[in-house]
């Protein structure tokens, strides 16, 4: 085995991948990034529609599936994760949603420190370089990430969003500033019509400035010597190396590969450890539990002849002309991101703060053809529990780190997340039959008008809900007191020395938003720690 030295080795080079290495690259440290999929090369990875022909692309993701679950019809939930450099930012739909103050406030008041909402404002805000207008008090106008918001026109949109005024809900154009509920349109990581990853805003300009990047370079163990991370083996191109890091190894593989790999290491559930021949390093039964996700079932509603959707326009000639205005930087549908319009709002008037959330799109997708739109105007609108309260797990399913990992995010395994979800569909067909929405429909394909009934509205989302991509929690952030804290407030990994977590995994709740904004954040509040520690 060849053997190189680095001051930190980074395990992953996805969203938060990008930041640490720019940061720690800026601060004259020497850092390796190990990717296990490819360079971010392909033309899709610049087009926002792009994420049509990569999200399922077996070569630039992770495609995995959940185990049987009864509370989702025992069907396997597909999973989608980034595994090229960028990660998910350079294959997600690329909305920009922090989530509300009262997301972070909690994540402190379960005893980390440091993580308020006043705390890690500043982080987002250094993240983003906003373009148009918002309050700079919240908003970041000097970073590397570009967002904006769509300029393409929509009369479908402009309809929803007033049909949803007229049902009571707040119209918001900044939900990332002072008041997140309402609706209006949503923000997204594009600038100049482009995906802005964190692998294009942070990574590349770190290799320019001197941090290694390997690709194809699956990671298979954390190497330990006594309570401390030295470095990692792994195989680069088939050929077994290891890499010795002097100030640490930061894991930053993603929610589902960042359990797999600390479990692979020793690290995790005693039982589960022992029942694969692992010794144990470090007995954390958190490591891989505590995962949820958001839960999204869709309503499909078909529009009348002559009503202008995303679905005219994405063959022949009228493909083309969207393809000429993109090249010229016209607004075009080749600019946007999956989802144009937000709606956070309460299951019950008397919260405190919103618990759902509607994403409208005006375009209809083929039942069971993935990523392709239909062949008449439609339009979409999901639906997801904010805040769920249902946990899974993710645990390895053999020694073999090739083998993908036994995954259940248990959804709507508790009985809140039925009722607030139940209550959000339930939203999402009022406000699609309302005025002035309704004088554009046709009629409602799925679930149909059958569906009225709590029961059949759950029976539903049990039947058709699939994951938002938005996985988290399975390296949980928490103090010492707490048996399923895996990482500390600094994301130190309890009782070891030099081995930091950097990812979705260590959210100890989901936000009530896209996690794309918060990894971020969290990625850059790392920098600032493990600098700051050293």
């Amino acid at each position: 085995m060849s053997e190189e030295i680095f001051d930190h080795v980074i395990v992953g080079g996805g969203t938060a991948a990008g930041i640490i290495a720019w940061r720690l690259t800026e601060a004259g440290r020497s850092i390796l990034v190990l990717e296990a999929g490819p360079r971010d090369d392909n033309f899709y990875h610049r087009v926002p529609a792009g994420f049509i022909k990569t999200l399922f692309d077996p070569r630039v993701t992770w495609q995995l599936a959940s185990e049987p679950n009864p509370n989702s019809d025992n069907r396997p939930i597909q999973y989608t994760q980034g595994r090229v450099l960028g990660g998910s930012s350079s294959v997600n739909g690329m909305v920009y949603n922090r989530g509300q103050r009262a997301d972070f406030d909690y994540w402190a008041q379960l005893g980390n420190r440091g993580w308020g909402y006043d705390d890690i404002l500043p982080y987002f805000r250094r993240t983003e370089r906003l373009e148009g207008e918002g309050d700079d008090t919240y908003r970041g106008r000097e970073g590397r990430l570009d967002v904006s918001t769509s300029p393409w026109p929509s009369a479908v949109v402009d309809a929803f969003i007033e049909s949803a005024l007229g049902r009571g809900h707040p119209y918001n154009p900044d939900y990332n500033g002072a008041r997140h509920e309402g609706v209006g349109r949503y923000q997204s990581a594009i600038g100049r019509g482009r995906r802005m990853s964190t692998a294009n805003a942070f990574l590349h300009p770190a290799r320019r400035k001197g941090a290694m990047v390997r690709t194809d370079a699956l990671v298979t163990r954390i190497v330990m010597e006594g309570r401390r991370a030295t470095g990692v083996a792994y195989l680069h191109h088939g050929a077994a190396k290891q890499v010795k890091a002097r100030r640490g190894v930061i894991v930053s593989a993603g929610t589902t590969n960042t359990p797999k790999l600390l479990q692979l290491s020793g690290i995790g559930p005693v039982d589960l450890l022992k029942q694969h021949g692992i010794d144990v390093v470090q007995a954390l039964p958190g490591v891989g539990e505590n995962f949820h996700d958001h839960y999204s079932p869709r309503l499909v509603v078909r529009l009348r002849e002559g009503v202008d959707s995303l679905n005219a326009h994405v063959t022949g000639l009228p493909l083309v002309g969207q393809v000429a205005r993109w090249l010229t930087g016209w607004p075009s549908i080749l600019a946007l991101s999956p989802a144009l319009v937000h709606l956070f709002g309460r299951s019950n008037p008397a919260f405190d703060i919103t618990d759902y959330s509607l994403v409208f799109t005006p375009g209809s997708y083929r039942q069971g053809f993935i990523g392709r739109l239909d062949d008449f105007p439609g339009m979409t609108c999901g639906a997801w529990q904010m805040r769920p309260e249902s946990r899974g797990h993710v645990r390895i399913a053999s020694v073999d780190v090739r083998d993908a990992p036994r995954l259940d995010a248990n959804y709507l395994g508790e009985e809140k997340d039925r009722i607030v979800l139940v209550a959000a569909l339930r939203e999402a067909r009022a406000i699609l039959s309302s005025e002035p929405l309704a004088a554009l429909a046709d009629r409602e394909l799925f679930p149909g008008s059958d569906v009225q009934s709590d029961d059949e509205w759950l029976g539903f989302a049990r039947q058709y809900g699939n994951s938002s991509y938005h996985l988290v929690g399975t390296a949980k952030m928490g103090p010492a007191t707490d048996p399923m804290a895996v990482v500390d407030d600094r994301l130190r990994v309890h009782g070891l020395d030099g081995l930091h977590v950097v990812d979705a995994s260590v959210m100890p709740v989901i936000p009530s938003a896209n996690t794309y904004a918060a990894t971020m954040m969290i990625a850059e509040k790392a920098s600032d720690m493990i600098l700051s520690d050293a």
